[in-house]
């Protein structure tokens, strides 16, 4: 591991202290129209999700976890079943106003955060992708009358791996611009919630196949409905609809030509279901 990718490493390991407020959830999510690297077709993905999101004294963290169960046509090693992944995220932010006991406000900007974190995978398809991302750079926290919309200017460095090839890739360490929101909101009578992220990464130099990568985007978007008065309750139960819009896919140029070359543009619907404790 590179000097560049301790240090970042380093600066993901916030401290721990007791949570001013959290938010846990369990979610599900499902669609039909995913796309993958190498397959001409569309791909069905049933997605198992916990994440959590708390704050402390001096900022905030922030955990998920995806299961992720392709059907047969993302087959898994072997090509018997469909292909399962892993897929978690951890960043941590440090208010730089907090620290320093000052207002850093200024426009539309509420205060500045120092963020790290890492993302890390494991797939079992033939490609057997371990992807380790390590993240460090400076917060945008903006004003919202309600929710919160933060935006992220960081350094980013991936190593993973190329089971095709049977090669580790250590890529060039590169930016990410990162958008992340949650805003609740009325819809007449019941509450909801629009809520994502889009992450914007540069060119990480060649891949395991030894071609140049090129600038990818990955977009999630939500519109969730709070159903809990159903059930007695407020703010616990979500039912809604999602789209993912991913442009150059893991970095590999967008390509509409039959398998292997087959790396087509992500936009697929989705629906959701989330439940929070």
């Amino acid at each position: 591991m590179t000097k560049f990718a301790l240090a970042l490493l380093a600066a993901a390991a916030l401290p721990l202290a007791a949570a001013d407020w959290s938010d846990t959830f369990i979610g599900y999510r499902y669609g039909t129209q995913f796309r993958e690297p190498g397959i001409d077709g569309t791909v069905e993905k049933n997605i198992v999700q916990l994440s959590h999101a708390s704050g402390w004294a001096y900022g905030s963290n922030f955990f998920n976890a995806d299961m992720l169960m392709s059907d047969k046509n993302d087959p898994a090693s072997g090509g018997k079943t469909g292909a399962n992944e892993v897929y978690v995220v951890y960043r941590g932010s440090l208010s730089l106003g907090k620290i320093h006991k000052k207002d850093l406000g200024f426009g539309p900007v509420r205060d500045l955060s120092i963020t790290g974190g890492f993302d890390f995978n494991s797939k079992d398809n033939a490609f057997a992708s371990k992807k380790r991302f390590l993240v460090l750079g400076p917060t945008l926290n903006f004003k919202m009358p309600s929710g919160f919309l933060d935006l992220g200017i960081w350094a980013c460095h991936e190593q993973n791996y190329n089971g095709i090839v049977g090669q580790s890739v250590d890529f060039k360490t590169t930016y990410l611009i990162s958008a992340a929101w949650g805003i609740p909101f009325q819809m007449g009578t019941v509450g909801a919630e629009f809520k994502g992220y889009a992450n914007y990464v540069g060119a990480k130099g060649k891949d395991g196949f030894g071609v140049e990568t090129k600038p990818e985007t990955l977009a999630n978007l939500s519109l969730l409905v709070d159903i809990s008065p159903v059930f007695g309750t407020k703010g616990k139960v979500f039912v809604g609809g999602g789209f993912e819009y991913w442009n150059n896919k893991f970095g590999g140029q967008n390509h509409d030509g039959p398998a292997p070359l087959t790396n087509k543009r992500v936009t697929a619907p989705m629906a959701q279901l989330q439940v929070h404790f």
